[in-house]
C-alpha cells in the first residue's frame, strides 16, 4: 500500500527540536560543523542528525553544551519521538557522562586583531563554552589553561577567519612555532610568531596582503598559543 503523500512529507521534515536546532544555529550564525566540533563530534554529526536522524536522538551530554551556548532550555532541542526513549536511557547517558566532567571555558569580550589592530577590551568573562573534560584531555589539553576570544579582520585566512572563536592557552605565553595572541601597545593581535635579529620578533600574517611586521621583543607581551578553533563554513 502506497503511503499516503501528507505522510511522505512528514517523514522528510526534522522534528521539533531538530527544527529548533537549525533555527538556533541560524540565529546565532553558527554552522552545524562548528556546533558538532563544539560537542566533541566529528563535522558532520549535527548534520546527519538533522538531515537523516542519525543519530535517533542527541546524547545527553551534547544536548546540555548546545543548551548552554544558545542559552535555551535543554527540552527545547528534544523531538517528542524521544521522550519514551530518554526515559529508557536516562540512568545510562547520567552515568555516562558525569556533569563534573564538564569544563567551562570563558569568553571573554575581545577580539583579536588579524587586520590593522584592535584595542583590547575588559576581561571580565561574558559567557562560556563548556567543553568535554575527556575531549580537552585527549586532544592534549587537560591541563591548558584556555580563555575563548573572537577574531576581527582577515589577515590569518583562510587558516582563521572574521568571526571565528578561538581557544586560547595562556599558558603557553613563550616564544614558539605556532599562532599566538599578542598584545602590542594595547593592541590585541593574532599572529604567527617567527624569532628576527636578537631581540626582535617578526609577526607573520597568513594573508599575504599583508607584510610581515618586525617589532622589539621588549614591547611584545605573548598573551598565549591558540590551540583550537572554530568557525562558520
Amino acid at each position: 500500500m502506497r503511503t499516503p503523500p501528507n505522510q511522505q512529507i512528514s517523514d522528510q521534515m526534522p522534528g521539533q527540536g531538530r527544527a529548533e536546532l537549525l533555527r538556533l544555529a541560524g540565529e546565532h550564525n553558527a554552522s552545524l560543523s562548528a556546533l558538532s566540533r563544539l560537542i566533541g563530534r566529528n563535522n558532520s554529526y549535527l548534520q546527519q542528525y538533522v538531515r537523516k536522524g542519525s543519530p535517533r536522538k542527541l546524547e545527553e551530554e551534547d544536548r546540555h553544551v548546545l543548551a548552554q551556548f544558545f542559552g535555551v532550555a535543554e527540552s527545547i532541542l528534544r523531538d517528542s519521538e524521544e521522550k519514551s526513549f530518554d526515559r529508557i536511557n536516562t540512568a545510562a547517558a547520567t552515568a555516562k557522562v558525569p556533569r563534573e566532567g564538564w569544563v567551562d571555558i570563558p569568553r571573554l569580550p575581545l577580539g583579536a586583531s588579524a587586520g590593522p589592530g584592535a584595542f583590547g577590551a575588559s576581561e571580565v568573562p561574558f559567557d562560556s563554552f563548556r567543553f568535554s573534560a575527556d575531549w580537552l584531555r585527549r586532544n592534549g589539553l587537560g591541563d591548558a589553561r584556555l580563555s575563548a576570544i573572537a577574531v576581527q579582520g582577515d589577515s590569518m585566512t583562510p587558516v582563521l577567519s572574521d568571526g571565528d572563536e578561538m581557544l586560547v592557552d595562556t599558558a603557553q605565553n613563550n616564544l614558539r612555532d605556532g599562532i599566538h595572541v599578542v598584545r602590542l601597545d594595547d593592541v590585541l593581535m593574532v599572529k604567527r610568531l617567527a624569532q628576527a635579529a636578537p631581540g626582535r620578533i617578526t609577526l607573520l600574517s597568513e594573508n599575504s596582503v599583508y607584510p610581515p611586521v618586525e617589532v622589539s621583543a621588549e614591547d611584545l607581551t605573548i598573551v598565549g598559543r591558540v590551540v583550537w578553533k572554530s568557525g562558520r563554513l
